[in-house]
C-alpha cells in the first residue's frame, strides 16, 4: 500500500479543464446572432464543405430496434448538413425514403451533389423549422421516424417548442424522434464559458458565429413532454478523451434519447367500427330530424351515347352517413367525361378504380373498351349499391368484365385479394376521383396504388383541392416512386359553384419508355370538348 501511495505522489497530476466566471454577450450581438443564424451556417458549409463531420455509422448499433423492419418506412432527418446521417442510413436500409432538410441552403446543395443522392429515395430541401411550415414539403402524418442529431442545439431555447410543434404535423401517430445532442458539462461548453461567449443559460456562440445549446436531462425531458411526446429512453453519455502528450483529460458529454409521439386519439375496436353507423331508422329519423326514413333516389346521368340511371342515397341523408361513397361526386362526372372522350386511355387495358363510390360511372364507361375493370371501395354498403348500379346499367357482356372488390387503402389482405384479380403484372391504369381530401389517407392511397399498378402503368387523379394541397400530393407520390407527367387544366362543372377540378396524371419511376400521346382535357363552358396533345 505504501509503495503504491509513493508512486502515486511522485506522478505528475493530469490537468482537468474547469469553467471560470463569465459575462454574457451584449444584447446587440445576441440579436445579430439570432437574425443572421442562417448566414453563419451557410458560411460554415462554404468553408468546410462535407469535410467537417464524420458519417454516423453508429445509428444501426444505437437505434437498430427502431429501424428494424424498416422497409418502406419514411424518415425525416432534421438538420441534414452534408448528409452524414442520411447516406449511412440509406446504405443500411435501402428501402426507406428519407426527407432531409437543413437551415442552410448550401448544406442542401451538398446533399444533392453527393454521389449517392437519388431523387427517388431522398427529398432534400431547405427549411427553417422555427418559421416555415414543414407540411409544404412533407405530407401530414406521413413520417415514421424523425432523427435530430446535433441539430436542436443550434436553435434558441425559446424557439425549440416551435420546432417540435412543426415536426409533429408530419409524424404518424406513435412515430419516434431519435435524438442526440450536446450535454451540459461537455468540454466545448467549458471552453466557451472561459471565453465569455455565453448568450443565455447553457446557450453559447462559437467563434464562427454558429451557436450551441447544452442540454440537461431534465430540460430535454420537460421540453418533449410539454410538447406531446412520451419518453421511451433518455440518458447521459460520457466519454473521457486523454491527450497524453499534453497530459490533458477532456470530458465529452452528450445526451441520447428516443421520444414517441403520444397518440391521444381514442382507439375504436374493429367490432365498434363495423357498427359505427348513425341510426337513421324510421322512428329515430323522424324524432331527431323531422324527416322520414332514408330512401334511395335515382339520378339520371347522360354523357354522349351513355344514359345511366344511378341509385344513390337521397340527398337529405347523404351527409348524415359515415360513407362518402353513397353520393355522386362532381369529380367522378369529370373523369367520366374524360374517359368517354378518350377511350384510348382504357382501351384493351386493365383498369383499377380506387374509391369508386356507389355510382361507378367511370368504371362503367371504361368497361366498354377495357379488358378488365375493378371498381373498389372500403365501405360495404357502398359496394352493395355499386353492384346494383352496375347490374342495372350495363349489358351482360360488359358486366362480365367488371369485378367489384373491397379495398381499404393500406389493408394488405384487401390488396392481396385485388392482386389475384389483376394477375402478377398489375393494373395498366389506376384512377381515383375525389380521393385526396383527407390528409391521413394520402400516403396509404399511394402505397396501395404502388402495390397494384403495373411497371408501365399510369395513375390518374381528379379532385377539388380542399384540406390537402398539390404540394402534399406530389410529395407523397414521390415517396412511392411516382412522377407527375401531366396536369390537366382547372375545370368547373358547376359555374355557379366556386370550385374547380384538377386532374393529375402520374407514371412510375420504373417506366423509362417513351410516353405515348398525353391527354389534356380543356372543356369549354358549352361543350366540354377534349383534345390530344403530344
Amino acid at each position: 500500500m505504501a509503495s503504491n501511495a509513493s508512486e502515486s505522489i511522485g506522478q505528475k497530476p493530469k490537468i482537468q479543464i474547469y469553467s471560470t466566471p463569465n459575462n454574457e454577450v451584449t444584447t446587440f450581438w445576441k440579436e445579430k446572432y439570432e437574425r443572421d443564424a442562417k448566414k453563419y451556417w451557410d458560411v460554415f458549409y462554404k468553408r468546410h464543405q462535407d469535410r467537417f463531420f464524420k458519417d454516423r455509422h453508429y445509428l444501426d448499433k444505437e437505434w437498430g430496434q427502431y429501424f428494424s423492419e424498416a422497409e418502406e418506412k419514411v424518415i425525416l432527418e432534421v438538420g441534414c448538413g452534408a448528409g452524414n446521417t442520411i447516406f449511412p442510413l440509406n446504405a443500411t436500409y435501402p428501402d426507406i425514403f428519407i426527407h432531409a432538410c437543413d437551415f442552410s441552403p448550401r448544406a442542401v446543395e451538398l446533399v444533392k451533389a453527393h454521389k449517392d443522392f437519388k431523387k427517388e429515395k431522398i427529398n432534400a430541401f431547405a427549411c427553417d423549422l422555427t418559421s416555415e411550415d414543414l407540411v409544404k414539403h412533407i405530407p401530414p402524418s406521413s413520417v415514421d421516424i424523425v432523427t435530430m442529431i446535433f441539430v436542436l442545439s443550434a436553435v434558441s431555447p425559446e424557439k425549440m417548442p416551435l420546432v417540435l410543434k412543426n415536426i409533429k404535423k408530419i409524424m404518424k401517430p406513435n412515430a419516434y424522434v431519435l435524438f442526440r445532442d450536446y450535454a451540459t458539462g461537455d468540454l466545448a461548453q467549458e471552453r466557451l464559458i472561459s471565453k465569455d461567449q455565453k448568450i443565455s443559460e447553457n446557450f453559447f456562440v462559437r467563434g464562427d458565429g454558429t451557436r450551441a445549446f447544452y442540454f440537461s436531462e431534465e430540460f430535454l425531458k420537460n421540453l418533449f413532454q410539454e410538447n406531446g411526446f412520451h419518453i421511451e429512453e433518455c440518458g447521459l453519455c460520457c466519454k473521457q478523451v486523454e491527450n497524453r502528450s499534453r497530459e490533458i483529460v477532456m470530458n465529452r458529454r452528450w445526451v441520447q434519447a428516443a421520444f414517441r409521439l403520444d397518440d391521444k386519439i381514442p382507439k375504436i375496436s374493429k367490432e365498434a367500427k363495423e357498427g359505427f353507423d348513425i341510426d337513421i331508422s324510421e322512428g329515430f329519423a323522424f324524432e331527431m330530424f323531422g324527416i322520414s326514413s332514408p330512401k334511395n333516389e335515382i339520378t339520371e346521368y347522360k354523357l354522349r351515347d351513355w344514359n345511366f340511371k344511378i341509385k344513390l342515397l337521397s340527398k337529405e341523408f347523404q351527409h348524415t352517413c359515415k360513407s362518402t361513397g353513397l353520393m355522386l361526386w362532381e369529380s367522378a362526372q369529370l373523369m367520366a367525361s374524360i374517359l368517354a372522350s378518350n377511350q384510348n386511355i382504357v382501351s384493351g387495358k386493365t383498369i383499377l378504380e380506387v374509391g369508386s363510390g356507389s355510382g361507378g360511372i367511370c368504371s362503367m364507361i371504361a368497361a366498354r373498351t377495357a379488358r378488365l375493370v375493378v371498381p373498389t371501395d372500403g365501405d360495404n354498403k357502398t359496394l352493395e349499391l355499386l353492384q346494383e348500379n352496375i347490374t342495372s346499367n350495363l349489358e351482360q357482356s360488359l358486366i362480365s368484365k367488371v369485378k367489384i372488390k373491397k379495398l381499404e387503402w393500406g389493408n394488405e389482405e384487401h390488396i392481396e385479394s385485388v392482386k389475384k384479380v389483376s394477375g402478377e403484372k398489375g393494373f395498366d391504369v389506376v384512377i381515383g376521383t375525389d380521393v385526396t381530401y383527407v390528409v391521413e389517407a394520402i400516403m396509404p392511397l399511394f402505397k396501395t396504388a404502388k402495390e397494384l399498378i403495373s411497371i408501365d402503368g399510369v395513375l390518374i387523379l381528379c379532385h377539388v383541392f380542399r384540406r390537402v394541397d398539390e404540394g402534399c400530393i406530389l410529395s407523397a407520390a414521390s415517396c412511392f416512386g411516382f412522377r407527375l407527367v401531366d396536369r390537366w387544366p382547372n375545370v368547373s362543372l358547376s359555374p355557379r359553384k366556386n370550385q374547380s377540378h384538377k386532374s393529375l396524371r402520374f407514371d412510375t419511376l420504373n417506366n423509362y419508355k417513351y410516353l405515348p400521346s398525353r391527354v389534356c382535357v380543356s372543356p369549354s363552358s358549352s361543350d366540354r370538348s377534349s383534345q390530344h396533345l403530344t
